[in-house]
């Protein structure tokens, strides 16, 4: 598909959205910081961000994150954007279909076969099976249906519960209806952060025949429930055939890590264990629902091999940072390659 054949209309409707919600002041503190950084004149990097927006569709945050005011314009093509994923998702995904992504509970029912781990709906009259499940488990994790960036999951332990019927009850109050069992991860990603389940995220796109994999990503927690960046996480890119991180990790904050701060792990000798297993798994998943095509897939890998976590069918964007890696390239050309944009 050429690059016009990215619907204008979908280009037309993004645009339209991000400049009713602009907030001046927040481009121009981003530009700021940019200019900080690199020593670019704040009116200039203020102009190319917008000129970026407008005729190249880089969102402000993605020229921040990515470091565009440093790169060339050929080295600035390579880049995969948010507004470029929302057209693809946009695209791929059928609208009847999503619901089955978005709703965790009717996700948990689809994908069930690829979990790994208990699961169960919290309902009126089942205050019994959640008391025994929690107490079996000792701890559980909760997930409020529908949620992105980590809100509305929470981690719950038995010990802590004195009424069982006020536990049951608060799932309603607080919209938790999900309750599954905690992920227990593989070593290699415990040394790193062994108090949150740290997940790998996977951006696919299924072709009706072949699952291409776009991007990988490694998250790392702080010890909290989950390892978003709400919760204080950061990531690491992947090379995508071995495995292997390439760099240091950071996140949207301006927050690098060269070591994970608690642990002290170095994150660039990180190497995700069982790659040819889940490169093999993650072919399996992205055929469950292939009306859905281009999705970002969290996976934790277990001491037995991965186990799926959740998948979005507006993928998002991982990519490199160069003044972290070194990396002046970013993943387009596979996303080209597979999707043929």
């Amino acid at each position: 598909m050429p690059a016009e054949g990215l619907r204008i209309r979908t280009r037309l409707d993004y645009l339209a959205n991000r400049a009713r919600r602009l907030n001046l002041g927040s481009v121009i503190e981003r530009a700021k910081e940019v200019s900080e950084q690199f020593g670019k004149p704040v009116p200039f990097v203020v102009a190319d961000m917008f000129w970026q927006a407008a005729f190249h569709q880089v969102g402000f945050q993605d020229y921040c994150d990515y470091d565009f005011a440093i790169l060339t314009k050929a080295e600035r093509k390579t880049y995969m954007t948010h507004p470029l994923s929302n057209q693809l998702s946009q695209r791929y995904d059928h609208p009847d279909y999503r619901h089955l992504f978005q709703d965790k509970v009717a996700f948990d029912r689809t994908f069930s076969d690829f979990l790994d781990r208990e699961w169960m709906v919290v309902e009126a009259d089942n205050a019994d099976e959640v008391e025994a499940l929690t107490k079996r488990l000792g701890t559980i994790i909760t997930k409020e249906p529908v949620g992105q960036a980590g809100t509305g999951v929470h981690r719950y332990h038995a010990a802590d519960v004195e009424d069982w019927a006020a536990f049951h009850r608060g799932f309603f109050e607080r919209g938790e209806l999900l309750i599954e069992e905690v992920i227990v991860q593989h070593e290699a990603l415990a040394a790193v952060c062994p108090g949150t389940v740290n997940t790998t995220r996977i951006t696919t796109f299924f072709d009706g025949e072949k699952t291409h994999v776009l991007a990988m990503a490694q998250k790392f927690g702080r010890g909290e429930v989950s390892d978003q960046m709400t919760f204080g996480g950061f990531y690491t890119m992947l090379d995508p055939d071995t495995g292997h991180s390439k760099g240091a990790g950071y996140d949207s904050h301006a927050h690098v890590h060269e070591v994970h701060p608690d642990s002290k792990f170095v994150i660039a000798d990180f190497q995700l264990p069982m790659i040819d297993e889940v490169i093999a798994y993650i072919d399996q998943v992205a055929r469950v629902v292939p009306q859905v095509q281009y999705v970002g897939w969290d996976i934790v890998v277990t001491p037995t091999g991965p186990v799926l976590v959740e998948g979005n069918w507006g993928a998002g964007v991982y990519e490199n940072k160069p003044s972290v890696t070194g990396i002046r390239t970013g993943n387009r050309p596979r996303y080209q390659k597979a999707i043929g944009f």
